[in-house]
């Protein structure tokens, strides 16, 4: 099957945002070449090095925190 690269690249950068820490500090746990589009397009600091974190520049957290909360926003409802 073939994927959406600007979609799955948007969902990364979307996921890094809402599990970022320390600011704007996320774990770089996916997948290499995605990691490389995103650092190209000035979305978070070179992802290459021994650090399993990467930081996110400014446009880099705004940018995914509006994608992440379109993606996963929504008001809990709770159960029971």
């Amino acid at each position: 099957m073939s994927y959406d690269q600007a979609k799955i690249e948007d969902t990364v950068l979307a996921l890094l945002a809402a599990f970022s820490f320390d600011g704007s500090r996320a774990w770089k746990g996916f997948d290499f070449d995605v990691m490389d589009h995103l650092h190209a397009q000035g979305f978070i600091d070179d992802p290459k090095g021994k650090a399993k974190s990467v930081w996110l520049t400014p446009e880099g957290f705004e940018r995914g925190s509006k994608i992440a909360e379109q993606l996963f926003g929504g008001t809990s409802t709770g159960a029971g």
